[in-house]
């Protein structure tokens, strides 16, 4: 008798696809670009004498932005400029602000009052509140 097997291939899951790039995003590195000095290669009548190989394209190196640190993997995320601040407002860029945002006591997230009070301070207010049920 005759077997076949079939292999299919298939995504891994959302979560775990947005916990692998969450994971990057934590370690992303800020970077310096700087050109190097490479040749340009030389023109010959050979029809594959002017193609520059794939990892030779593009002509920077990516170099980190503290010296301290050390230099960007092929699949590392790195970024070139710091994202502006969210808690002052700035129409230009769109930015609200915080400011007088009401926010969660309790929580560790976003919506948390050490993260979206950036350090001003914030005050609490206690509210009862009666409604009638049915």
């Amino acid at each position: 008798s005759c077997t076949v097997k079939t292999c299919w291939m298939r995504l891994p899951s959302f979560r775990s696809v947005g916990d692998a790039l969450k994971d990057r995003f934590d370690g992303a590195s800020r970077v310096l670009v700087s050109n190097t000095d490479v040749e340009t290669p030389v023109l010959r009548n050979d029809p594959g004498a002017h193609r520059v190989p794939r990892r030779d394209r593009y002509r920077f190196q990516l170099r980190p932005y503290n010296p301290d640190h050390k230099a960007p993997g092929a699949k590392d995320l790195v970024y070139l400029e710091s994202s502006p601040g969210f808690c002052e407002k700035n129409p230009r860029l769109g930015i609200p602000g915080t400011h007088g945002r009401a926010c969660n006591d309790t929580s560790i997230g976003v919506d948390g009052c050490d993260l979206m009070c950036c350090g001003r301070g914030y005050k609490t207010e206690t509210k009862f509140v009666v409604e009638r049920c049915n």
